[in-house]
Protein backbone atom coordinates (compact mmCIF):
# COMPACT_ATOMS: atom_id res chain seq x y z
CA UNK A 1 0.00 0.00 0.00
CA UNK A 2 1.24 3.31 -0.85
CA UNK A 3 1.46 6.31 1.85
CA UNK A 4 2.48 8.72 -0.66
CA UNK A 5 1.32 12.32 1.08
CA UNK A 6 -0.11 14.92 -1.05
CA UNK A 7 1.79 18.69 -1.69
CA UNK A 8 0.01 21.61 0.18
CA UNK A 9 -1.62 24.36 -2.21
CA UNK A 10 -0.77 27.10 0.26
CA UNK A 11 2.81 26.37 1.57
CA UNK A 12 5.49 24.22 -0.47
CA UNK A 13 7.39 24.12 2.38
CA UNK A 14 11.75 26.08 2.79
CA UNK A 15 14.38 25.07 0.47
CA UNK A 16 16.29 23.61 3.76
CA UNK A 17 15.24 20.86 6.23
CA UNK A 18 13.01 20.58 8.59
CA UNK A 19 14.49 19.66 12.09
CA UNK A 20 12.75 18.45 15.23
CA UNK A 21 14.27 18.60 18.55
CA UNK A 22 13.04 16.79 21.11
CA UNK A 23 14.02 18.07 24.53
CA UNK A 24 12.98 14.89 27.00
CA UNK A 25 11.74 15.49 30.11
CA UNK A 26 11.55 19.50 29.58
CA UNK A 27 8.18 20.47 30.65
CA UNK A 28 6.73 23.69 31.89
CA UNK A 29 6.86 24.28 35.37
CA UNK A 30 5.46 26.25 38.13
CA UNK A 31 8.36 28.88 37.80
CA UNK A 32 9.74 28.59 40.58
CA UNK A 33 12.67 27.01 43.03
CA UNK A 34 11.45 23.29 42.08
CA UNK A 35 11.24 23.94 38.33
CA UNK A 36 14.64 22.72 36.76
CA UNK A 37 13.86 24.25 33.63
CA UNK A 38 13.31 27.80 34.75
CA UNK A 39 15.55 28.09 37.52
CA UNK A 40 18.47 26.84 34.82
CA UNK A 41 19.80 29.64 32.25
CA UNK A 42 18.64 28.84 29.64
CA UNK A 43 18.83 32.26 26.89
CA UNK A 44 17.95 30.14 24.08
CA UNK A 45 15.04 28.39 25.06
CA UNK A 46 14.07 32.18 27.00
CA UNK A 47 13.93 33.51 23.33
CA UNK A 48 12.56 31.31 21.30
CA UNK A 49 9.72 31.12 23.57
CA UNK A 50 8.85 34.77 22.92
CA UNK A 51 7.92 34.57 19.43
CA UNK A 52 4.78 33.69 18.10
CA UNK A 53 5.03 30.44 16.54
CA UNK A 54 4.44 28.85 20.44
CA UNK A 55 2.20 26.63 21.48
CA UNK A 56 2.03 24.55 25.08
CA UNK A 57 1.14 20.76 24.36
CA UNK A 58 -0.35 17.95 26.88
CA UNK A 59 2.03 14.99 27.00
CA UNK A 60 0.20 13.12 30.09
CA UNK A 61 -2.93 11.29 30.53
CA UNK A 62 -5.73 10.68 27.82
CA UNK A 63 -3.74 13.22 25.60
CA UNK A 64 -0.98 10.10 24.97
CA UNK A 65 -3.66 7.24 25.47
CA UNK A 66 -3.60 6.32 29.17
CA UNK A 67 -6.50 5.14 31.28
CA UNK A 68 -6.92 9.06 32.92
CA UNK A 69 -5.10 12.90 33.11
CA UNK A 70 -4.11 11.20 36.54
CA UNK A 71 -1.35 9.01 34.80
CA UNK A 72 2.08 10.99 33.82
CA UNK A 73 2.96 10.56 30.52
CA UNK A 74 6.90 8.77 29.41
CA UNK A 75 8.77 8.79 26.40
CA UNK A 76 7.40 5.71 25.37
CA UNK A 77 3.94 7.01 24.77
CA UNK A 78 5.03 10.26 24.15
CA UNK A 79 6.95 9.47 20.99
CA UNK A 80 4.18 6.88 20.15
CA UNK A 81 1.95 10.03 19.66
CA UNK A 82 4.66 12.52 18.06
CA UNK A 83 5.37 9.64 15.28
CA UNK A 84 1.73 8.43 14.95
CA UNK A 85 0.02 11.47 14.90
CA UNK A 86 -2.89 9.81 16.67
CA UNK A 87 -3.72 8.74 20.24
CA UNK A 88 -3.88 4.68 21.09
CA UNK A 89 -5.13 3.27 24.45
CA UNK A 90 -1.63 2.38 25.58
CA UNK A 91 -0.10 -0.03 28.17
CA UNK A 92 -1.93 0.27 30.99
CA UNK A 93 -4.94 1.32 29.58
CA UNK A 94 -5.24 -2.13 27.40
CA UNK A 95 -3.95 -4.10 30.45
CA UNK A 96 -6.26 -2.46 32.89
CA UNK A 97 -8.82 -3.44 30.33
CA UNK A 98 -7.79 -6.94 29.47
CA UNK A 99 -8.03 -7.92 33.57
CA UNK A 100 -11.30 -5.73 34.40
CA UNK A 101 -13.19 -7.90 31.58
CA UNK A 102 -11.47 -11.07 32.42
CA UNK A 103 -10.00 -11.67 28.76
CA UNK A 104 -6.75 -11.53 30.49
CA UNK A 105 -7.26 -15.32 32.53
CA UNK A 106 -9.48 -16.74 29.65
CA UNK A 107 -6.32 -16.43 27.04
CA UNK A 108 -4.59 -20.09 25.90
CA UNK A 109 -1.46 -18.77 27.61
CA UNK A 110 -2.85 -17.54 31.33
CA UNK A 111 -4.56 -21.95 31.22
CA UNK A 112 -0.91 -22.84 30.42
CA UNK A 113 1.01 -21.15 32.45
CA UNK A 114 -1.00 -22.09 35.43
CA UNK A 115 -1.70 -26.01 34.19
CA UNK A 116 2.10 -26.04 34.40
CA UNK A 117 2.39 -23.67 37.93
CA UNK A 118 0.35 -26.48 39.41
CA UNK A 119 1.96 -29.32 39.15
CA UNK A 120 3.96 -30.52 42.03
CA UNK A 121 6.65 -28.95 43.31
CA UNK A 122 6.28 -26.24 40.37
CA UNK A 123 5.59 -22.50 40.88
CA UNK A 124 4.26 -19.49 38.84
CA UNK A 125 6.99 -16.53 39.16
CA UNK A 126 6.25 -13.19 38.62
CA UNK A 127 9.13 -10.53 37.90
CA UNK A 128 8.27 -6.68 37.67
CA UNK A 129 8.46 -2.99 38.54
CA UNK A 130 6.74 -3.28 42.26
CA UNK A 131 4.61 0.20 42.80
CA UNK A 132 1.61 2.72 41.15
CA UNK A 133 3.75 4.36 38.99
CA UNK A 134 2.17 3.40 36.16
CA UNK A 135 4.76 3.80 33.91
CA UNK A 136 6.66 0.45 33.61
CA UNK A 137 3.73 -1.52 35.81
CA UNK A 138 1.41 -1.08 38.46
CA UNK A 139 1.04 -2.90 41.58
CA UNK A 140 -3.02 -3.58 41.09
CA UNK A 141 -2.33 -4.89 37.70
CA UNK A 142 -0.42 -7.72 39.76
CA UNK A 143 -2.35 -8.22 42.43
CA UNK A 144 -5.29 -9.54 40.35
CA UNK A 145 -3.01 -11.59 38.56
CA UNK A 146 -1.77 -12.61 42.12
CA UNK A 147 -5.43 -13.43 42.92
CA UNK A 148 -6.22 -15.59 40.19
CA UNK A 149 -3.73 -17.86 40.64
CA UNK A 150 -5.38 -18.67 43.89
CA UNK A 151 -8.70 -19.04 42.37
CA UNK A 152 -7.18 -21.26 39.90
CA UNK A 153 -5.66 -23.33 42.27
CA UNK A 154 -1.96 -22.59 42.16
CA UNK A 155 -0.11 -23.80 45.66
CA UNK A 156 3.03 -21.36 44.93
CA UNK A 157 3.98 -17.78 43.76
CA UNK A 158 7.10 -16.47 43.89
CA UNK A 159 7.66 -12.52 43.36
CA UNK A 160 10.80 -10.96 42.52
CA UNK A 161 10.60 -7.41 42.99
CA UNK A 162 12.04 -4.54 41.02
CA UNK A 163 12.00 -1.17 43.20
CA UNK A 164 11.11 1.90 42.04
CA UNK A 165 11.96 5.33 43.39
CA UNK A 166 12.03 6.84 39.79
CA UNK A 167 8.63 7.24 38.83
CA UNK A 168 7.40 7.36 42.91
CA UNK A 169 8.87 8.66 45.20
CA UNK A 170 12.20 7.94 45.38
CA UNK A 171 12.44 6.25 48.86
CA UNK A 172 8.44 4.19 48.82
CA UNK A 173 9.79 0.80 48.36
CA UNK A 174 8.51 -0.06 51.68
CA UNK A 175 5.08 0.66 51.42
CA UNK A 176 4.52 -1.22 48.37
CA UNK A 177 6.22 -4.29 49.95
CA UNK A 178 3.70 -3.94 52.88
CA UNK A 179 0.72 -3.91 50.66
CA UNK A 180 2.32 -7.13 49.11
CA UNK A 181 2.99 -8.70 52.23
CA UNK A 182 -0.42 -8.08 53.66
CA UNK A 183 -2.07 -9.54 50.68
CA UNK A 184 0.54 -12.61 51.03
CA UNK A 185 -0.56 -13.08 54.42
CA UNK A 186 -4.41 -13.03 53.75
CA UNK A 187 -4.09 -15.42 50.60
CA UNK A 188 -1.36 -17.74 52.84
CA UNK A 189 -4.62 -18.22 55.53
CA UNK A 190 -6.03 -20.68 53.37
CA UNK A 191 -6.35 -23.27 50.58
CA UNK A 192 -2.34 -24.20 51.64
CA UNK A 193 -0.84 -21.53 49.86
CA UNK A 194 2.65 -20.55 49.29
CA UNK A 195 3.33 -17.22 48.26
CA UNK A 196 6.27 -15.16 48.93
CA UNK A 197 8.68 -12.37 48.00
CA UNK A 198 11.92 -14.72 46.64
CA UNK A 199 14.27 -11.91 45.27
CA UNK A 200 14.31 -8.25 44.34
CA UNK A 201 16.54 -4.86 43.81
CA UNK A 202 16.86 -1.32 42.43
CA UNK A 203 15.69 -1.17 39.25
CA UNK A 204 19.21 0.56 37.74
CA UNK A 205 20.96 -2.06 39.09
CA UNK A 206 18.39 -5.22 39.05
CA UNK A 207 17.15 -6.32 35.29
CA UNK A 208 15.74 -3.80 33.49
CA UNK A 209 18.80 -2.73 31.55
CA UNK A 210 17.66 -1.15 27.89
CA UNK A 211 19.23 -0.42 24.35
CA UNK A 212 21.94 -3.14 25.50
CA UNK A 213 23.47 -0.30 27.55
CA UNK A 214 24.39 -2.45 30.53
CA UNK A 215 24.05 -6.03 30.45
CA UNK A 216 25.70 -6.43 33.78
CA UNK A 217 21.95 -5.09 35.37
CA UNK A 218 20.29 -8.22 33.56
CA UNK A 219 22.89 -10.30 34.81
CA UNK A 220 22.15 -9.46 38.22
CA UNK A 221 19.06 -9.72 37.91
CA UNK A 222 18.80 -13.27 36.20
CA UNK A 223 21.26 -14.24 39.38
CA UNK A 224 19.08 -13.53 41.65
CA UNK A 225 15.56 -14.38 40.47
CA UNK A 226 17.07 -17.18 38.96
CA UNK A 227 19.85 -18.26 40.62
CA UNK A 228 18.90 -17.25 44.04
CA UNK A 229 22.81 -15.77 43.95
CA UNK A 230 22.59 -12.19 46.11
CA UNK A 231 23.33 -10.93 49.09
CA UNK A 232 20.44 -12.93 51.44
CA UNK A 233 17.88 -11.46 54.41
CA UNK A 234 14.77 -13.31 55.78
CA UNK A 235 12.63 -10.17 54.03
CA UNK A 236 12.31 -8.12 51.49
CA UNK A 237 11.65 -5.72 54.63
CA UNK A 238 14.86 -6.25 56.06
CA UNK A 239 16.89 -6.17 52.94
CA UNK A 240 15.63 -2.95 52.24
CA UNK A 241 15.41 -1.44 55.74
CA UNK A 242 19.51 -2.64 55.97
CA UNK A 243 20.31 -0.97 52.77
CA UNK A 244 18.99 2.68 54.22
CA UNK A 245 21.00 2.22 57.43
CA UNK A 246 24.13 1.28 55.68
CA UNK A 247 23.82 4.24 53.22
CA UNK A 248 21.49 7.10 54.38
CA UNK A 249 21.75 8.71 51.22
CA UNK A 250 20.93 5.77 48.80
CA UNK A 251 17.36 5.70 46.90
CA UNK A 252 15.06 2.53 45.94
CA UNK A 253 16.29 3.03 42.90
CA UNK A 254 19.98 1.60 43.42
CA UNK A 255 19.46 -0.47 45.58
CA UNK A 256 21.64 -3.91 45.53
CA UNK A 257 20.27 -7.18 44.67
CA UNK A 258 19.26 -9.28 46.96
CA UNK A 259 17.44 -13.00 47.79
CA UNK A 260 15.12 -14.10 50.68
CA UNK A 261 16.11 -17.08 52.02
CA UNK A 262 15.50 -19.95 54.62
CA UNK A 263 18.05 -21.67 56.68
CA UNK A 264 20.81 -19.97 54.51
CA UNK A 265 18.91 -21.37 50.85
CA UNK A 266 17.22 -19.24 48.83
CA UNK A 267 13.07 -19.86 48.93
CA UNK A 268 12.27 -18.65 45.18
CA UNK A 269 15.02 -19.64 42.40
CA UNK A 270 13.36 -20.78 39.08
CA UNK A 271 13.20 -24.33 38.23
CA UNK A 272 12.39 -26.43 35.05
CA UNK A 273 8.72 -26.99 34.60
CA UNK A 274 8.00 -23.20 36.02
CA UNK A 275 6.12 -20.37 34.64
CA UNK A 276 7.41 -16.95 34.83
CA UNK A 277 5.32 -14.00 34.01
CA UNK A 278 7.12 -10.51 33.40
CA UNK A 279 4.38 -8.23 34.64
CA UNK A 280 6.20 -4.54 32.92
CA UNK A 281 3.85 -3.60 30.58
CA UNK A 282 6.11 -1.08 28.54
CA UNK A 283 8.82 -2.62 26.51
CA UNK A 284 12.13 -0.71 26.77
CA UNK A 285 13.42 -2.11 30.06
CA UNK A 286 11.57 -5.52 29.77
CA UNK A 287 13.24 -6.36 26.05
CA UNK A 288 16.32 -7.70 27.34
CA UNK A 289 15.50 -10.11 30.55
CA UNK A 290 13.16 -11.81 28.10
CA UNK A 291 16.16 -12.23 26.10
CA UNK A 292 17.62 -14.07 28.61
CA UNK A 293 14.95 -16.11 29.47
CA UNK A 294 14.27 -16.80 25.48
CA UNK A 295 16.71 -16.77 22.85
CA UNK A 296 18.69 -20.15 22.85
CA UNK A 297 21.78 -18.60 21.47
CA UNK A 298 22.40 -15.84 24.38
CA UNK A 299 25.78 -14.94 24.28
CA UNK A 300 25.33 -11.51 26.35
CA UNK A 301 26.42 -13.46 29.76
CA UNK A 302 26.79 -17.00 31.04
CA UNK A 303 23.19 -17.73 32.39
CA UNK A 304 24.07 -21.22 33.45
CA UNK A 305 22.06 -23.81 33.03
CA UNK A 306 18.96 -22.20 31.98
CA UNK A 307 15.58 -23.42 33.04
CA UNK A 308 13.00 -24.89 31.17
CA UNK A 309 10.13 -22.48 31.90
CA UNK A 310 6.89 -21.08 30.53
CA UNK A 311 8.11 -17.44 29.68
CA UNK A 312 5.51 -14.77 28.99
CA UNK A 313 5.51 -10.80 29.28
CA UNK A 314 2.66 -8.85 30.40
CA UNK A 315 2.60 -7.14 26.73
CA UNK A 316 4.72 -8.16 23.50
CA UNK A 317 8.08 -5.52 24.02
CA UNK A 318 9.02 -5.71 20.33
CA UNK A 319 6.24 -5.87 17.45
CA UNK A 320 9.09 -6.41 14.98
CA UNK A 321 11.63 -9.06 17.03
CA UNK A 322 8.78 -10.31 18.63
CA UNK A 323 10.07 -10.34 21.86
CA UNK A 324 9.04 -12.48 23.80
CA UNK A 325 7.21 -15.07 22.04
CA UNK A 326 4.62 -15.01 24.44
CA UNK A 327 2.79 -12.49 25.99
CA UNK A 328 -0.57 -11.79 28.07
CA UNK A 329 -1.79 -8.71 26.10
CA UNK A 330 -1.58 -7.14 23.01
CA UNK A 331 -0.14 -4.18 22.27
CA UNK A 332 -1.24 -1.27 20.38
CA UNK A 333 -1.41 -2.05 16.59
CA UNK A 334 -0.31 1.19 15.45
CA UNK A 335 -0.14 1.78 11.65
CA UNK A 336 0.82 4.32 9.00
CA UNK A 337 3.41 6.10 11.81
CA UNK A 338 5.09 9.58 10.10
CA UNK A 339 7.99 7.95 8.98
CA UNK A 340 6.09 5.79 6.10
CA UNK A 341 4.19 8.67 4.80
CA UNK A 342 8.14 10.01 4.55
CA UNK A 343 9.85 7.25 2.95
CA UNK A 344 6.56 6.66 0.49
CA UNK A 345 6.50 10.52 -0.28
CA UNK A 346 10.24 10.15 -1.13
CA UNK A 347 11.15 12.39 1.60
CA UNK A 348 14.77 11.39 3.07
CA UNK A 349 15.33 11.79 6.91
CA UNK A 350 17.75 10.69 9.60
CA UNK A 351 17.06 10.17 13.10
CA UNK A 352 19.75 10.55 16.32
CA UNK A 353 20.25 10.07 19.95
CA UNK A 354 22.53 8.22 22.31
CA UNK A 355 21.70 5.03 23.31
CA UNK A 356 19.20 5.61 26.50
CA UNK A 357 16.71 7.19 24.07
CA UNK A 358 17.88 6.21 20.46
CA UNK A 359 14.43 3.65 20.46
CA UNK A 360 12.79 6.73 21.08
CA UNK A 361 13.39 8.49 17.86
CA UNK A 362 13.31 4.77 15.91
CA UNK A 363 11.45 2.13 17.46
CA UNK A 364 8.91 3.90 19.12
CA UNK A 365 8.67 6.61 16.60
CA UNK A 366 7.70 3.98 14.35
CA UNK A 367 4.85 2.28 16.11
CA UNK A 368 6.33 0.17 18.29
CA UNK A 369 8.50 -1.67 15.11
CA UNK A 370 12.53 -2.27 14.66
CA UNK A 371 14.39 -1.16 11.76
CA UNK A 372 13.88 1.26 8.98
CA UNK A 373 10.91 1.12 7.56
CA UNK A 374 13.23 2.02 4.18
CA UNK A 375 16.95 1.92 4.80
CA UNK A 376 17.65 3.69 1.45
CA UNK A 377 15.57 6.82 2.62
CA UNK A 378 16.57 6.69 6.47
CA UNK A 379 19.42 6.85 8.23
CA UNK A 380 19.68 6.28 12.29
CA UNK A 381 22.24 7.16 14.05
CA UNK A 382 22.92 5.53 17.63
CA UNK A 383 25.71 7.28 20.05
CA UNK A 384 26.79 5.15 23.35
CA UNK A 385 25.80 6.90 26.02
CA UNK A 386 27.87 6.79 29.34
CA UNK A 387 27.94 4.02 32.11
CA UNK A 388 27.29 6.12 34.89
CA UNK A 389 24.80 7.88 37.09
CA UNK A 390 23.67 10.72 35.09
CA UNK A 391 23.98 12.88 37.78
CA UNK A 392 27.88 12.33 37.48
CA UNK A 393 27.69 13.15 33.27
CA UNK A 394 24.84 15.55 33.14
CA UNK A 395 26.12 16.65 29.67
CA UNK A 396 25.31 13.46 28.26
CA UNK A 397 26.25 13.18 25.07
CA UNK A 398 24.34 16.49 23.68
CA UNK A 399 27.26 18.08 22.41
CA UNK A 400 28.05 14.90 20.40
CA UNK A 401 24.78 14.55 19.16
CA UNK A 402 24.34 18.09 17.77
CA UNK A 403 27.73 17.71 16.33
CA UNK A 404 26.67 14.91 14.44
CA UNK A 405 23.03 16.57 13.43
CA UNK A 406 24.67 19.45 12.19
CA UNK A 407 27.44 17.14 9.30
CA UNK A 408 23.64 15.38 8.20
CA UNK A 409 22.34 18.88 8.20
CA UNK A 410 25.16 20.47 5.98
CA UNK A 411 24.94 17.20 3.72
CA UNK A 412 22.13 18.45 2.03
CA UNK A 413 21.21 14.54 1.34
CA UNK A 414 18.10 14.98 3.98
CA UNK A 415 15.02 17.29 4.20
CA UNK A 416 13.95 15.80 7.82
CA UNK A 417 15.20 15.12 10.49
CA UNK A 418 14.34 14.26 14.40
CA UNK A 419 16.49 14.06 17.42
CA UNK A 420 16.59 13.64 21.07
CA UNK A 421 18.47 14.97 24.39
CA UNK A 422 17.92 12.76 26.62
CA UNK A 423 19.56 14.88 29.39
CA UNK A 424 16.24 16.44 30.91
CA UNK A 425 14.63 13.03 31.54
CA UNK A 426 17.61 10.70 32.41
CA UNK A 427 19.32 13.27 34.98
CA UNK A 428 15.64 14.88 36.12
CA UNK A 429 15.11 11.31 37.40
CA UNK A 430 18.43 11.42 39.31
CA UNK A 431 16.79 14.04 41.89
CA UNK A 432 19.76 16.04 42.24
CA UNK A 433 19.07 19.73 41.72
CA UNK A 434 23.05 20.97 40.73
CA UNK A 435 22.85 18.31 37.87
CA UNK A 436 19.57 19.09 36.59
CA UNK A 437 19.96 22.52 35.93
CA UNK A 438 23.29 21.95 34.22
CA UNK A 439 21.15 18.95 32.11
CA UNK A 440 18.78 21.72 30.88
CA UNK A 441 21.40 24.72 30.41
CA UNK A 442 23.27 21.80 27.97
CA UNK A 443 20.40 21.53 25.99
CA UNK A 444 19.94 24.97 25.53
CA UNK A 445 23.57 25.50 24.46
CA UNK A 446 22.74 23.43 22.09
CA UNK A 447 19.67 24.02 21.02
CA UNK A 448 21.27 27.33 20.40
CA UNK A 449 23.98 25.88 17.69
CA UNK A 450 21.35 23.79 15.81
CA UNK A 451 18.89 26.65 14.84
CA UNK A 452 21.49 28.94 13.90
CA UNK A 453 22.49 25.96 11.27
CA UNK A 454 19.28 25.01 10.36
CA UNK A 455 18.63 28.86 9.71
CA UNK A 456 21.79 28.92 7.72
CA UNK A 457 20.43 26.69 5.74
CA UNK A 458 17.25 28.04 5.32
CA UNK A 459 15.25 25.44 7.11
CA UNK A 460 12.72 25.13 9.81
CA UNK A 461 13.68 23.94 13.38
CA UNK A 462 10.23 22.94 15.50
CA UNK A 463 11.05 22.23 19.57
CA UNK A 464 9.09 20.34 21.44
CA UNK A 465 8.92 17.54 24.81
CA UNK A 466 7.78 14.55 25.12
CA UNK A 467 6.82 14.96 29.06
CA UNK A 468 7.74 16.76 31.83
CA UNK A 469 10.61 15.78 34.49
CA UNK A 470 13.29 18.43 35.46
CA UNK A 471 10.94 21.26 35.73
CA UNK A 472 9.73 19.31 38.87
CA UNK A 473 12.75 18.72 40.86
CA UNK A 474 10.96 18.98 43.99
CA UNK A 475 7.26 18.74 45.63
CA UNK A 476 6.54 20.69 48.89
CA UNK A 477 4.53 18.93 51.48
CA UNK A 478 4.25 18.36 55.45
CA UNK A 479 7.53 18.54 56.61
CA UNK A 480 9.31 20.21 53.89
CA UNK A 481 10.64 19.33 50.20
CA UNK A 482 10.47 15.98 48.96
CA UNK A 483 12.49 15.33 46.05
CA UNK A 484 11.11 14.15 42.80
CA UNK A 485 12.47 11.81 40.89
CA UNK A 486 9.54 11.19 38.47
CA UNK A 487 8.11 12.51 35.29
CA UNK A 488 5.75 15.53 35.69
CA UNK A 489 2.33 15.94 34.94
CA UNK A 490 3.46 19.54 33.02
CA UNK A 491 2.44 20.58 30.07
CA UNK A 492 5.59 21.34 27.07
CA UNK A 493 6.63 23.40 24.72
CA UNK A 494 5.66 23.59 21.19
CA UNK A 495 8.05 26.18 19.27
CA UNK A 496 8.63 26.88 15.44
CA UNK A 497 11.77 28.58 14.36
CA UNK A 498 11.22 29.62 10.71
CA UNK A 499 13.71 33.15 10.16
CA UNK A 500 11.67 33.17 6.67
CA UNK A 501 8.22 33.03 8.00
CA UNK A 502 6.19 36.55 6.34
CA UNK A 503 2.95 35.55 7.93
CA UNK A 504 2.34 32.31 5.51
CA UNK A 505 1.24 30.60 8.29
CA UNK A 506 0.16 30.69 12.22
CA UNK A 507 -1.03 28.83 15.14
CA UNK A 508 -3.93 27.64 14.85
CA UNK A 509 -6.58 27.82 17.10
CA UNK A 510 -7.58 24.24 18.50
CA UNK A 511 -9.67 23.33 21.60
CA UNK A 512 -7.42 21.08 22.46
CA UNK A 513 -3.75 20.01 21.92
CA UNK A 514 -0.73 17.54 22.54
CA UNK A 515 2.17 16.01 21.39
CA UNK A 516 -0.30 13.98 18.92
CA UNK A 517 -0.39 16.91 17.09
CA UNK A 518 2.92 17.50 16.04
CA UNK A 519 3.17 14.86 13.19
CA UNK A 520 0.69 16.37 11.31
CA UNK A 521 2.21 19.88 11.73
CA UNK A 522 5.76 18.48 10.59
CA UNK A 523 4.22 17.16 7.76
CA UNK A 524 2.50 20.67 6.73
CA UNK A 525 5.82 22.46 7.51
CA UNK A 526 7.64 19.94 4.76
CA UNK A 527 4.56 21.21 2.16
CA UNK A 528 2.26 18.52 1.95
CA UNK A 529 -1.50 17.82 3.13
CA UNK A 530 -1.41 16.03 6.69
CA UNK A 531 -3.35 12.17 6.37
CA UNK A 532 -6.81 12.38 7.49
CA UNK A 533 -7.46 10.69 10.60
CA UNK A 534 -4.33 12.22 12.00
CA UNK A 535 -4.69 14.83 14.89
CA UNK A 536 -5.39 18.84 13.47
CA UNK A 537 -1.54 20.49 12.70
CA UNK A 538 -0.94 22.95 15.21
CA UNK A 539 -0.56 25.14 12.14
CA UNK A 540 -3.17 27.11 10.22
CA UNK A 541 -2.44 29.00 6.59
CA UNK A 542 -3.62 32.31 5.27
Amino acid sequence: MSYRLKKLDKFQGRMGPLLLVIMDGVGIGKQDESDGVFVAKTPNLDKYSKGELYAILQAHGKAVGLPSDDDMGNSEVGHNALGAGRVFAQGAKLVNKAIETGALFKTDLWDRLVTRAKDEGQAFHFIGLLSDGNVHSHINQLFAMIRQCAKDGVKKVRLHVLLDGRDVYEKSALQYIEKTEELFKKLNEGDDLDYQIASGGGRMVTTMDRYNADWSVVKRGWEAHVCGKARMFTSATEAISTCYEEDSSITDQYLDSFVIGKDNEPIGIINDGDSVVFFNFRGDRAIEISQAFADEDFDKFDRGQKPDVLYAGMMEYDGDLHIPGHYLVSPPQIDRSIGNYLCDTGVKSFAISETQKYGHVTYFWNGNNSGYIDAEMEKYVELESDKVRFDQAPKMKAKEITEETIKLLRSGEFKFGRINFPNGDMVGHTGVPAAIITAVETVDENLGKLVDVVNELGGITVITADHGNADEMFTVKKGGKVVSTAHSLNPVPFIIIDSACKGEYMIADLPTQGVSNVAATLVNLLGYEKPDDYEPSLVCFG
